[in-house]
């Protein structure tokens, strides 16, 4: 929900909607503080517990929803607030990554791109502060990041479960999602770097994005061919990607200067919105409905 909705906020700050943006990111920093204070209280388990969880890739919301709330922040200049989350989730990502990839089965859902999804958080935060603080020595991590979360990347596609495209119940879209930030991570190191921007980085943007717009219509295909309409909690990490390509296109096209790339990022931006709005009634709808049953 967090990453969701942080998304959303920061594509509809692209497109020009300065209100919009300020209401989605006041949400996302409500859900922001009830993830931190869900994920200490999932941790303060017994040592088999919290083994468990923290070899769950589902856990590295925390280090992407992190991420995404301190570029958020970063869009009304609360620099100090967004280098403080850097330093947190750095710290969550090194503890957690290497325990949920070496946890990493065969036949895997879409939620195990998420390694790749909380790196390449990590290289966009500090990309974006690097720019905006002019602070160069964060260029290197980020780049060297760049390229561990396109590894993991092509680790996790060569254990993805394809069935999932047809029977997912919704973190099957991160397959697309991941690349998307990863080509939002390679345009936001590019600005940061320049100007003017590597060519390198431009090219590599543009081609990590064209693999992702094609996931992003196979998976459209694959929801009209077998639609799943019923409220599943999953169906958050559909809106993320969602929200993920059109902020990634709206950014690669200002910094490659490709207008209609941009263009493109504002019309998929409103798929994007609206899905989180059914998402969004839909999971009021599911707590009324638990509540009244309990």
């Amino acid at each position: 929900m967090v990453m969701a909705t942080g998304i959303v906020s920061v594509g509809l700050d692209l497109a020009g909607f300065a209100w919009a943006t300020r209401v989605l990111l006041a949400a996302t920093a409500v859900l922001w503080i009830v993830m931190a204070v869900t994920f200490g209280l999932r941790l303060r388990g017994g040592r088999d517990r919290r083994r468990a969880q923290e070899s769950s890739p589902v856990t590295l919301t925390a280090v992407a929803g992190t991420g995404v709330f301190g570029v958020g922040l970063l869009l009304f200049k609360r620099d100090v607030a967004a280098e403080a989350l850097l330093a947190l989730m750095a710290v969550a990502w090194a503890l957690l990554l290497p325990q949920v990839v070496r946890h990493l089965g065969r036949r895997l859902p879409g939620s195990a791109y998420l390694v790749t999804v909380a790196t390449q958080s990590l290289v966009v935060l500090s990309s974006t502060l690097s720019k905006q603080l002019s602070v160069r020595w964060l260029l290197w991590p980020a780049g060297a990041l760049l390229a561990l979360g396109l590894l993991l990347y092509a680790f996790v596609l060569s254990r993805f479960d394809f069935d999932q495209l047809l029977h997912g119940a919704g973190d099957h879209w991160v397959l697309a999602g991941a690349l998307s930030i990863s080509a939002l991570a390679c345009a936001k190191l590019a600005l940061a770097a320049g100007p003017p921007a590597p060519r390198a980085l431009e090219w590599l943007t543009l081609a990590i994005l064209a693999v992702a717009f094609s996931w992003y219509a196979l998976l459209v295909c694959a929801e009209i061919r077998r639609p799943r309409t019923g409220y599943d909690g999953r169906r958050w990490s559909t809106v993320f990607p969602l929200g993920m390509t059109a902020a990634a296109a709206m950014t690669a096209g200002t910094v490659i200067g490709l207008h209609w790339l941009t263009v493109l990022g504002r019309v998929l931006l409103w798929p994007a919105l609206a899905v989180w709005a059914v998402v969004a009634v839909g999971a009021v709808r599911h707590a009324a409905a638990s509540r009244t049953a309990a």
